[in-house]
């Protein structure tokens, strides 16, 4: 797995540099797919599968996500559909790997916190970049009684691009599905971050890690 430089670190950089500038799209169609999640639960409830909460959704989510580049409405929006319907406990222990049994509780709810802000602030300014073009392709998943976990398998594209596979891990907890990984052409989000939070840990360790997310943060923040 390629671990990206203090350039890259900590943001989509790790994958977006092996791929392109095709992956200025994905970033944002991941956060388009999880916008359709979000307003799917919420509008038909958590007892539907969650491909049909993502198809129910899509082309009146996409037509809003057109009409709205302005970053700061872009971030408002994501706050507003994708929190609740988020698993950021789950998805930063797994970034964090084994370094997140050394943080004691403080930290662990500072990387939270962060670590949330980040990816809400990261796909936005991605997805300020999405065109009239954008279409969200969402595969039919098999089910049986009693499963708590679940891929939803996407195909983001733009008009004379290839489509490119984004798939949501997503866990029933609660009686409410959750994404816990975003999966972009078999290159998981979770993992691509453990590796840049590894190599900061190791210079700087958890605090140091901390304040990276939170200098990151806070540059996305000013634009």
């Amino acid at each position: 797995m390629h671990c990206p430089g203090r350039a890259g670190l900590l943001s989509f950089n790790g994958i977006r540099e092996q791929k392109g500038t095709t992956m200025k799209l994905v970033a944002g169609m991941a956060l388009a797919g999880v916008l359709l999640l979000a307003s799917g639960a919420h509008a038909a409830g958590a007892a539907t599968a969650p491909d049909a909460l993502v198809r129910s959704t899509v082309d009146e989510v996409l037509a809003v996500i057109k009409k709205t580049k302005d970053p700061k409405a872009l971030v408002e929006l994501a706050e507003k559909k994708v929190v609740t319907h988020f698993d950021f406990r789950t998805m930063t222990r797994l970034a964090m790997g084994r370094s997140w049994a050394q943080a004691n509780s403080a930290q662990q709810q500072a990387l939270e916190r962060a670590f949330r802000t980040l990816l809400v602030r990261t796909y936005t300014t991605a997805l300020s970049q999405t065109t009239a073009e954008s279409k969200v392709d969402v595969r039919p998943v098999t089910m049986k009684p009693g499963d708590t976990e679940v891929v939803v398998t996407t195909f983001a594209s733009e008009a004379g691009r290839k489509p490119i596979q984004i798939d949501y891990r997503m866990a029933r907890t609660d009686g409410s599905w959750k994404v816990y990984d975003v999966v972009v052409e078999n290159l998981s989000l979770v993992i691509n971050y453990r590796g840049s939070f590894q190599s900061e840990i190791s210079r700087s360790g958890i605090d140091g890690l901390i304040r990276t997310i939170e200098e990151k943060n806070k540059k996305l923040a000013e634009g």
